[in-house]
Formats: C-alpha cells, sequence, structure tokens
C-alpha cells in the first residue's frame, strides 16, 4: 500500500484546510485508514480513523466536532476535512493504512504540513 498526503498549507485561526490522502496498492475492508499529526516538539498522535469497508469513523477529542475524515472508495481517496482551525492544530499530517484504527499503522504517507496562523 502506497500512501500521498496533499492539501496542507498555511490558514487563520477559524480558517478550513481539506487534506487528501491518494491511496494505491491492495486494501481491505477490515482495514482501516487513518489520520496521525506531528506536532514541533512533540509525538506523533492520532487524530481520525475511518474503516475502510463500512464507513466507522474514529476521532480524537479535541477535533470531534471540527474534523471529518471521509473516504471514496471508488477513487480510493482518503479525506480530512478541517473546520474551526487553531494554531494548536499546527502539525504535519500524515496519512496512514492499518488493521487498527489507533494503531499501529503498518503503511505511512510522507505527510502534509498544517499551519495556522493567531
Amino acid at each position: 500500500v502506497q500512501l500521498q498526503a496533499s492539501g496542507g498549507g498555511l490558514v487563520q485561526a477559524g480558517g478550513s484546510l481539506r487534506l487528501s490522502c491518494a491511496v494505491s496498492g491492495r486494501t481491505f475492508t477490515s482495514s482501516f485508514m487513518a489520520w496521525f499529526r506531528q506536532a514541533p516538539g512533540k509525538e506523533r498522535e492520532f487524530v481520525a480513523a475511518i474503516r475502510w469497508g463500512g464507513g466507522s469513523t474514529y476521532y480524537v477529542d479535541f477535533v470531534k466536532g471540527r474534523f471529518t475524515v471521509s473516504r471514496d472508495n471508488a477513487k480510493n481517496m482518503l479525506y480530512l476535512e478541517m473546520n474551526s482551525l487553531k494554531p494548536e492544530d499546527t502539525a504535519v499530517y500524515y496519512c496512514a493504512a492499518g488493521y487498527a484504527a489507533r494503531g499501529p499503522m503498518d503503511y505511512w504517507g510522507q505527510g502534509t504540513q498544517v499551519t495556522v496562523s493567531s
């Protein structure tokens, strides 16, 4: 499985961004696609996940109501819609694939930078 994340950028607090992740290779209905992030000086943390088959979603508490994870199985795409962004959301965002919603993940994309200015 190969993953290619895109869509990051610079946005003001309160703004929105949509991250995309192109998925190639084999995927399984039992697998999970997830977004993680890593801020400077901090460990990488789970953000959101979706089951490739069925579409069940999972979120970390601090993004619930602001972020939405979705996928398009036909296009092999994973998305993360981020609204009401805060400066503390600044991080490199990674898409990942595995067999557990919150990890450990087996495959990782290269990351895309999201910077939220105050």
